[in-house]
């Protein structure tokens, strides 16, 4: 697998995220959807990567600066061909320590309550991550769990 950061222009990327935002609309109300879009994940304060193996986009993932010392993680999604083969987890990882990189102290993330999301919120706990109260310009929604861990 490789990660690389990515421009969010590449046609297979475009659809990855047309299929994440589908699957928002699935499972939550528009009110609780908190997924960008792909012109809300070019914004400067956001670096989007994307994850490869022999020409196949595999899966992404973005890391959003609140401010100089809490990081957002934003838009993990594995292809639904490359589930469970731990695309998820690597790039959990790469993330996770280029927060660390960065100096943050914390990192943060909304994900939904509903039952589809049940296997993300397991992973994030097994990396360290507690639910928490809400973050940033987030508001209690019973939608959403809100999960941050200190770096």
């Amino acid at each position: 697998m490789v990660i690389r950061e990515d421009d969010l222009t590449g046609t297979e990327i475009r659809s990855l995220i047309g299929e994440h935002l589908q699957g928002m609309q699935l499972y939550s109300p528009p009110e609780s959807i908190h997924a960008l879009n792909l012109d809300g994940l070019r914004k400067p304060d956001i670096t989007f990567w994307s994850v490869w193996t022999d020409g196949e986009l595999m899966g992404c993932g973005a890391l959003k600066e609140l401010d100089a010392q809490h990081g957002e993680i934003k838009s993990m999604r594995t292809a639904t061909s490359h589930l469970r083969k731990g695309v998820a987890q690597k790039l959990l990882q790469h993330i996770i320590a280029e927060a660390k990189h960065r100096g943050y102290e914390r990192l943060s993330l909304e994900t939904g309550s509903m039952e589809a999301f049940e296997p993300a919120r397991r992973l994030y706990a097994r990396f360290g991550f507690e639910v928490c109260e809400p973050f940033a310009h987030y508001t209690n929604d019973p939608n959403s769990v809100f999960m941050t861990m200190k770096l």
